[in-house]
């Protein structure tokens, strides 16, 4: 490797040629507009092109572009499908974009283990799809889940509507493969549902691309459920929306899947996904139980006592499993759909105690009028994973600072009330100020440890997840910038 110490960072062709002898040349990108496809994530406010993006096809190559990068101090920002929304996969523009999406291969799937063994670029809803034939699927499911890849789901820690009852990511990944900054091979886990040392496996999940590059997964399947059932209950008032969802987990019942939209968010959904919601309804809840046939209908019959005792006006058991994909396809739907009804929006994830939803939705409407932009609340009432998505207009001036602002509030709010900054969504670039408020400088510094035990040159997805101590100095003496932009060196759209 001594031939790459000449070679500069900011020597793209240069790079561009050392790639290009283990690579196709279509495989090796350096022409603007052919990185434009990679200058962002699914958080659209901000874009940065690479020096150059690489599409490597085999485990071989992406360890000869990390050992390259390592050797000239060039940092390396992993991407999946790009569906994220935090910024954790926005390019670094004195680095490389690895792509991962050619690593697509189910490697292994095997119904007596019931695992599947797979690479990084396989998409999630792929996964139960392979499964389906022997009555297996792979529980965590994101919204958008037909797209995003499982990589990227180890890499955020992704949810999605059944991670109340069956857990993140994190509770469904029994091993996984990763690369080091410089190519070297680990082995997280194992062929059990325990493995001896440290619990590096869950250190890896939802490490956000910090630690090493994922290039092998193998994830838990489940038998699908014998019986399911999908209530809807409509609300006059969004506060007894909340108070019913911990009334349901008070009664001993854990749905597979709690959901709750707002007014704004049921009107889109509806215009788009015709599930037959009520749209007169200040907010409905989503709940799906599934087990078996007695199980199922002794909770259905619980459940619906809870939610009318709860206030509940309307009450409404799916007929048939068309009408359950509609109810479900409806809240899947809802991102997408509140696009409707504003050019911008701006999509915040925290997380609260059960106990505390009521309280938070208020003071979020509250700080809706403050701060003078609507919102739509869209999320995992379950488990307290809140989606606000904040309306603003990008043309206009000011509007996506007070945006950011706003959702900024919203996630210090989560905290102040017990809970965390992220639920799912990661940290990436948009939640760095409010790492400041969630952990202490001490509790930084082990963080900083950690990157650099495993990245000493801190190459991988540089200036993402944990703010510098100086940084937190700065947000605390200045709180939100006074409204500007927290990343002024990036461009906007």
């Amino acid at each position: 490797m001594k031939q790459h110490r000449s070679i500069r960072k900011h020597n793209t062709q240069a790079l561009a040629d050392l790639f290009r002898k283990f690579m196709p040349a279509s495989a090796v990108l350096t022409e603007k507009e052919d990185l434009r496809p990679f200058e962002c994530d699914g958080l659209s406010a901000y874009h940065s092109l690479p020096l150059l993006a690489v599409l490597p096809e085999t485990v071989e190559q992406i360890q000869q572009v990390l050992a390259i990068c390592h050797e000239n101090d060039v940092p390396v920002v992993a991407r999946g499908a790009g569906t994220g929304l935090s910024g954790g996969a926005l390019p670094n523009s004195q680095g490389v974009l690895l792509s991962l999406a050619k690593l697509n291969r189910i490697l292994e799937l095997d119904p007596v283990q019931r695992i599947a063994r797979v690479e990084p670029g396989v998409r999630n809803l792929a996964i139960s799809e392979a499964a389906a034939p022997f009555k297996l699927f792979y529980a965590p499911d994101p919204s958008s889940q037909i797209a995003c890849s499982i990589g990227g789901n180890v890499a955020e820690n992704s949810g999605g509507v059944h991670c109340l009852k069956y857990g993140l990511t994190v509770h469904n990944v029994q091993q996984i493969k990763v690369l080091t900054g410089k190519g070297d091979m680990l082995t997280l886990g194992g062929s059990g549902l325990d493995s001896p040392g440290l619990d590096l496996l869950a250190l890896m999940t939802g490490s956000e691309g910090m630690l090493g590059i994922i290039v092998e997964i193998t994830v838990r399947l489940l038998p699908l459920p014998e019986k399911t059932e999908v209530i809807l209950a409509a609300f006059e008032d969004i506060a007894k929306a909340g108070e019913a969802v911990g009334n349901i987990i008070a009664a001993g019942i854990i749905p597979a899947g709690l959901e709750m939209m707002d007014n704004p968010a049921i009107r889109a959904a509806e215009a788009f996904a015709h599930a037959g919601y009520p749209q007169e309804a200040a907010a409905i809840l989503l709940c799906e139980l599934d087990g078996d046939e007695i199980d199922v209908q002794q909770q259905r019959q619980r459940v619906e006592a809870v939610l009318s005792q709860s206030g509940a006006g309307e009450i409404r058991v799916a007929r048939d499993s068309e009408e359950k994909q509609l109810f479900w396809k409806g809240r899947k739907a809802a991102f997408p759909a509140v696009g409707r009804l504003s050019p911008d929006y701006y999509c915040m994830d925290g997380t609260i105690p059960r106990k505390r939803l009521a309280e938070v939705l208020t003071r979020i409407g509250e700080l809706s009028d403050e701060f003078g932009l609507a919102v739509a609340n869209v999320f995992h009432a379950g488990d307290g994973n809140l989606h606000p998505l904040i309306l603003y207009d990008a043309n206009i001036e000011g509007e996506l600072a007070r945006a950011e602002a706003f959702g900024g509030k919203v996630l210090e709010l989560c905290v102040e009330a017990g809970g965390t900054i992220t639920g799912e969504h990661g940290v990436g670039m948009e939640k760095l100020d409010q790492m400041c408020v969630q952990f202490t400088p001490l509790e930084l510094e082990y963080f900083h440890a950690i990157k650099h035990a495993f990245d000493a040159k801190e190459l991988l997805n540089p200036g993402k997840v944990i703010p510098t101590l100086h940084r937190c100095a700065e947000f605390g003496a200045m709180h939100v910038h006074h409204g500007q932009l927290p990343h002024p060196e990036l461009e906007r759209f």
